[in-house]
């Protein structure tokens, strides 16, 4: 009967063992799935979901025409956001007047429309329709 008890008794410590093993293995891949899930955030998009009117355009035009120093801008704006030390939306001129306040003049393409019988053109359409109808 002593044999029987010893090893009942040494099953049982090494189904014990093997149900704690399973366990830890299972916490792991949970918190690797978790890690999985949920990548590290590409600074960039970080800025995208805070930015508002036209904000994309600008960032879209200063990522052409300065790459380096914008992406150290984008990096750092970023930063702020998740700390929440910059938790309004950014609109175009926001982002603008911050390039143009670090020194990078992003240019813009720039449209000016009027109403002309009731509908807006562009100042170039318009100036060109006066110009041909002057030389009637």
């Amino acid at each position: 009967m002593s044999e029987d008890s010893e090893l009942e008794r040494l099953k049982a410590k090494r189904l014990a063992e093997m149900q704690k093993n399973i366990v830890s293995r299972q916490d792991s891949e949970k918190s690797s799935e978790l890690t999985k899930t949920n990548p590290p955030e590409n600074p960039r998009d970080i800025l995208i979901k805070s930015l508002g009117f036209r904000g994309m355009e600008v960032l879209q035009n200063a990522e052409s025409q300065f790459p380096n120093e914008t992406k150290m801008i984008v990096q750092k704006l970023s930063e702020l956001i998740k700390s929440g030390e910059l938790n309004e939306t950014l609109d175009g001129g926001k982002l603008l007047a911050l390039f143009r306040t670090v020194g990078l003049n992003v240019r813009m393409q720039t449209k000016i429309n009027v109403e002309q019988d009731g509908k807006f053109v562009s100042l170039t359409d318009k100036l060109s329709n006066q110009s041909s109808g002057d030389d009637d």
